[in-house]
């Protein structure tokens, strides 16, 4: 479970800084409800995938500064009988209200 919570607040993370709607990284952290640390964290695993991370101390946010983009997806399928169902699949992540940084203030 540690790593579908992981996935998925890699999933958050990305969507706010693609919208570049991060705020700073203590907003971040309160964003997220996590300490500055895991978000350090997170975004060292995003720019392990390659991805184009920076901050802008000016317009306090993350953004990326090429294009990029992640996609979670996870597929639960239990075998049975030799009969498969998939309990499921595809990408919840997306699916989640995203809150903004923005309305912390």
């Amino acid at each position: 479970m540690k790593n579908l919570k992981t996935l998925e607040r890699l999933q958050q993370l990305h969507n706010l800084i693609t919208n570049e709607n991060t705020g700073t990284p203590k907003e971040l952290a309160t964003l997220m409800q996590l300490s500055k640390r895991s978000i350090q964290l997170l975004i060292e695993q995003l720019k392990d995938y390659n991805a184009p991370v920076r901050y802008s101390r000016s317009r306090k946010t993350y953004y990326y500064f090429e294009e990029f983009d992640l996609q979670v997806s996870i597929s639960v399928n239990v075998l049975t009988n030799n009969e498969v169902t998939q309990i499921f699949g595809g990408s919840y992540f997306l699916k989640k209200k995203l809150l903004s940084a923005r309305f912390l203030h």
